[in-house]
Order: structure tokens, then C-alpha cells, then sequence
């Protein structure tokens, strides 16, 4: 297993205690690959509290800021994408550079930011 980088699909399915994300993430860390979580897939899915299963997910992960050069490339990719999902496209730069698998409910976009700058991902459709 490569490592894995979560979009707000994924968290969102942890928070639901969708069994086979917690599979996935249990099989992560037992292999001791620590999840990314970019920092916008995290506000996205974050209400507030208490989201007991959102907090216990990401206890377990590491958080990726959004800095200056990292929103850099992350608008690159969407003018190459022609795209506005800053989201998506921050985990799509974020799992690219790391050469991750995503972890992902909206594949086809994910798939598509990828393409925009001829490469490919591992998805794992949650």
C-alpha cells in the first residue's frame, strides 16, 4: 500500500462509521502509513462538534496547511484543469507530489485534476 490522502468524502464516511473506511484506515496504520488530510478537506467536512468519529479519524492522520506555494500549485492545477474545486484540486497536488492513493467519493473530478497534467492516480472509491 502507498500512502493515502483523504478528501472530504472519506471523512465524511469515518464520521458515518462506514465500516470500510475504518478497514482501510485500520490496514493504513497497522502497515504504519500515516493518511494526509489537507487542511481544506478537513473545514470542509468539520461542523463544529462534537464529531466524535471525525476527531478519532484524524487523531491518526497527519493535517496538511495550505501554505503560499502549496495554494500555488494548487491554482496551477486548476487553470490546467480548468476547474474551481480548490479541495479537490489541494488533495489531487498533495497526493501527486506524495505519489498516494486518494481516498475518495468523487472520483471522476479527482481523476480529472490528475489528467489535467498527464498523470494518473491509484482511487479508492469510499
Amino acid at each position: 500500500m502507498t500512502g493515502l490522502t483523504y478528501d472530504t468524502g472519506a471523512l465524511l464516511a469515518a464520521e458515518a462509521n462506514d465500516r470500510r473506511m475504518w478497514a482501510l484506515h485500520r490496514r493504513a496504520l497497522e502497515r504504519l502509513h500515516t493518511p494526509t488530510v489537507p487542511a481544506a478537506t478537513l473545514a470542509q467536512a468539520w461542523r463544529g462538534g462534537p464529531q466524535p468519529l471525525l476527531s478519532r479519524i484524524l487523531d491518526g492522520c497527519v493535517i496538511e496547511a495550505l501554505d503560499e506555494p502549496g495554494a500555488r500549485v494548487v491554482g496551477q492545477l486548476l487553470a490546467r484543469s480548468n476547474t474551481t474545486d480548490v479541495v479537490d484540486a489541494s488533495v489531487a497536488a498533495g497526493a501527486l507530489r506524495r505519489g498516494d492513493a486518494v481516498v475518495t467519493s468523487d472520483q471522476r473530478d479527482i481523476e480529472a485534476l490528475a489528467g489535467a497534467v498527464g498523470r494518473r492516480f491509484n482511487i479508492i472509491a469510499i
